[in-house]
């Protein structure tokens, strides 16, 4: 008989003891605070979950109708935040070297965890004129009783995350005269201690950390154009370093002052600098279209960074608009030349193995940025993998292989890549539950074991 049972949200403990006192069961509970959670590394570390999943599928909890956007959800403190667009005019076609213009409102929902019921909405009017244009990019940032969001077309928010009140907003394009990039501004705003960090593009300021509190921009660094991907923030050598890709290359600065402490060249196609670099130890992964990558080894008396090898065609592993994974000297990524899932030995680029399980398991042919996002069940060899065609998979990722552990289909493909229908937004993994959307909802299914 149950005796004793103790839970919050937000990163809880629940206690379950039972009547006898002979042992007790440690749950652990967590938020989701962001792109690729809280620390922003792909792993997810609740315990209490499923170990796969049965042919049967897993629990639908609730589905909540929302509109178009490749944002993740971020979840916190018992709310979901859903970050969409609701077009009002315009043709909404995707293009790779075409702007589609559109008029309609950017919107932030917040809804309640539990039953997908909104608490609060905050929206505002955004011409659209940008490639692939769905929707916003970036996951909610949620940091203590903030959420910032940064748009399409470079609306940066600092929202009240109880009522959705503006604290403070900026244009990326008014304010600091940034060009829109073709795919919209999809950085996803780093908070860090009183600093807030994004992309932002120019002479001078192709990276800028701003105040968190007020907006006021603290420093700019780095005369580059936008690029695509989220600055990071790793440790090596002793020194807590922010890492930026852009599409000049890889730098390392002072996360306090912008300080430069080295650069990496590389130059992705179509200034696709996208997916964030991935570290293991003292190596760090970073990864462009086609024929970029690079493996670098960090410098452990000083912050400095030296190639360890570049990748070439059948070589390594060339993700897009999904993060690798690095573990254990193995990159886990999906390919953008072939779509299927490969597995990387670090130590040489050289391929273990590929399948397109995860991305299209009917497809045994090149798919052009064939997709599936990757999230690490904490320090284990079981991952899951959303797939670009809206199932959820369970499997075990390790140097020797795939192993699936079961799959459900979870939500319809609402999207179009090249001819074919697909989901490309990362979900979110708290509470024993993943929330994961696509244009029309965002349904939340239960992982509890």
């Amino acid at each position: 008989m149950l005796t004793s049972l103790k839970i919050a949200s937000g990163g809880i403990v629940a206690v379950i003891m039972m009547s006898t006192g002979s042992f007790g069961v440690l749950l652990h509970a967590d938020d989701w605070t962001g792109w690729m959670g809280n620390a922003r590394d792909g792993v997810y570390r609740e315990s209490g979950i499923v170990d796969r999943i049965d042919d049967s599928g897993l629990p639908i909890l609730w589905r909540t109708p929302i509109g178009g956007g490749y944002a993740g959800p971020s979840v916190a403190d018992g709310r979901v935040y859903v970050f969409d667009y609701v077009r009002q005019a315009g043709d909404a076609f995707n293009s790779p070297d075409q702007r589609a213009n559109l008029t309609g409102q950017e919107r932030v929902t917040c809804l309640d965890e539990k039953t997908g019921a909104p608490i609060w909405v905050h929206d505002y009017e955004c011409p659209y004129s940008i490639s692939y244009p769905a929707g916003p990019r970036c996951t909610p940032t949620i940091d203590g009783d903030h959420v910032y969001t940064l748009g399409s077309e470079g609306d940066l928010h600092c929202l009240e995350a109880a009522n959705g009140r503006v604290v403070w907003h900026l244009s990326l394009k008014k304010d600091l005269n940034a060009d829109v990039p073709i795919w919209g501004f999809a950085a996803h705003p780093l908070v860090d201690g009183d600093l807030l960090y994004t992309m932002v593009g120019g002479r001078g300021q192709g990276i800028v950390a701003f105040d968190k509190k007020t907006g006021q921009v603290r420093w700019k660094q780095l005369d580059t154009v936008a690029g695509y991907c989220p600055p990071s923030i790793i440790e090596a050598a002793g020194v807590r370093q922010l890492i930026v890709y852009s599409p000049s290359g890889v730098d390392a600065l002072d996360p306090q002052i912008g300080t430069p402490l080295w650069h990496i060249d590389i130059e992705p196609l179509y200034e696709m600098s996208i997916t964030r670099p991935m570290k293991d130890g003292n190596l760090l992964y970073v990864s462009g279209i086609r024929t970029e990558s690079v493996l670098m080894k960090l410098g452990t008396d000083s912050p400095s960074a030296t190639d360890v090898w570049r990748g070439e065609r059948d070589h390594s592993v060339f993700c897009s608009n999904s993060t690798p994974l690095f573990v254990d000297g193995v990159i886990y990524g999906t390919d953008c030349n072939e779509g299927s899932l490969i597995a990387v030995d670090s130590s040489n680029g050289e391929r273990l193995w590929s399948t397109f399980a995860a991305t299209r398991p009917e497809e045994e042919r090149f798919v052009k940025h064939g997709t599936a996002f990757i999230t690490r069940i904490g320090d284990t060899d079981r991952y899951f993998l959303f797939s670009e065609i809206g199932d959820l998979v369970m499997a075990e990722l390790t140097r020797s292989g795939y192993q699936e552990l079961g799959r459900m289909h979870v939500i319809e493909p609402t999207g179009e890549a090249f001819g074919r229908e697909v989901v490309w937004s990362h979900p979110a993994y708290a509470n024993r539950t993943a929330y994961i959307r696509n244009d029309q909802e965002v349904v939340a299914v239960s992982l509890a074991k």
